[in-house]
């Protein structure tokens, strides 16, 4: 890059940036729109999930411990992964691949013949409230479906010494706050991103002021990052002041550090205000791009996220569907920095897919912004 260009683009920088001061809408975007959605999400939605990813440690191989795996692999309400040992599949329930644990321990049948009571643990996500309640409910179901088999097939209730004990991670107190909110601030942030950029174009084409910009050497990369890089900023300011409002106003602990939340933050800004600039590039209108980016920010990320319905849940192809949608990483990244912490096996593999996207996005408005601009000069 030559020194000329990162003249111009210094100097589209600092337009871009004293448009953006003095036009009140960027800052109501930025932030008064996410302190009121964050309000009405978090008073307003308050919940306390078919084919649930569940792990059974079979520690005790018995036939009374078979028969009861077999229990929960026959139900139709899970998906049962077993293994010998908890520590193969703790690590899973960490990184989000399982929903649940049962463990079976080694002396399951041995208490029972001395007529002790025999405790299972079963471990849940506590950072997907009702998840957690499902798996707790549920395996509580298996294991009293086991019991009515085990009296009536082998003539004795030994099963009924059997204590089913729930553990909760990361949410213990089970608040479906906790897991709401940050899930609606990821939400929030992409109706914020979106939104920000979507007009940025768009108003250049109405005040007349690009045919001034298609006059300059400027090329279409170097609009872009002009564009791009206050609305980023401005971004930033944004998440800080909503998690601000997440942990003091609503109380929802914070587990991560902010360096991860600078990275999960900035990749999905990334991915939204490339999203907005290619509405606004393609629009040309401030109403329609505005109508654009919430229509193809907001209902995708409300709908098919995960911040409200479970995506496993979800019928195959809607499933997939939800691949491209920048949200669904940042709903998971967001639960996983509030109530787990750094878990970076999570957070880059979201983060990679939001960057892709973002590179995506920004070069089909390179390649969308040369024929519009010619066409419009």
């Amino acid at each position: 890059m030559t020194l000329h260009a990162l003249i111009r683009m210094k100097a589209l920088i600092l337009k871009e940036s004293r448009q953006m001061v003095r036009d009140p809408s960027s800052i109501l975007i930025a932030f008064v729109l996410p302190a009121i959605l964050l309000v009405l999400f978090g008073y307003g939605v308050n919940m306390d999930a078919q084919n649930v990813e569940l792990g059974v440690a079979m520690e005790c191989s018995d036939p009374a411990a078979q028969r009861l795996v077999g229990a929960f692999q026959s139900s139709p309400y899970f998906d049962v992964e077993v293994a010998r040992d908890r520590r193969e599949l703790l690590d899973k329930v960490v990184s989000g691949e399982l929903r649940g644990l049962v463990i079976i321990p080694q002396d399951f049948t041995n208490r029972l013949a001395l007529s002790e009571a025999s405790p299972i643990l079963v471990i849940t996500d506590g950072s997907e409230t009702n998840t957690a309640n499902y798996v707790r409910n549920y395996a509580a179901g298996v294991l009293g479906v086991w019991r009515s088999a085990e009296a009536r097939e082998r003539g004795y209730d030994a099963s009924a010494r059997i204590r089913l004990e729930p553990r909760f991670w990361y949410n213990a107190e089970l608040k479906s706050r906790n897991a709401l909110i940050p899930g609606s601030l990821a939400v929030v942030m992409a109706i914020v991103g979106t939104l920000l950029t979507s007009l940025v174009v768009a108003r250049e084409w109405e005040r007349g002021t690009m045919e001034a910009l298609l006059s300059t050497p400027t090329s279409p990369f170097e609009m872009l990052i002009g564009k791009t890089i206050p609305y980023l900023a401005l971004g930033f300011l944004s998440l800080g002041c909503s998690v601000f409002v997440v942990i003091f106003l609503f109380g929802v602990p914070y587990r991560g550090s902010a360096l991860a939340l600078m990275l999960a933050g900035g990749a999905f800004l990334l991915s939204a205000l490339g999203q907005g600039l290619l509405i606004s590039t393609v629009a040309k209108n401030q109403f329609v791009a505005s109508q654009g980016a919430l229509i193809t920010a907001f209902l995708p990320a409300f709908l098919l996220s995960g911040f409200i319905f479970d995506i496993a849940s979800m019928p195959w192809l809607v499933r997939h569907i939800t691949r491209i949608i920048p949200a669904r990483y940042l709903v998971t990244n967001f639960q996983t920095l509030f109530l787990v912490g750094d878990v970076w096996a999570v957070l880059i593999h979201n983060v990679a897919f939001l960057l892709a996207i973002a590179a995506l996005l920004f070069g089909l408005t390179l390649r969308k912004s040369p024929s519009r601009l010619e066409g419009s000069s």
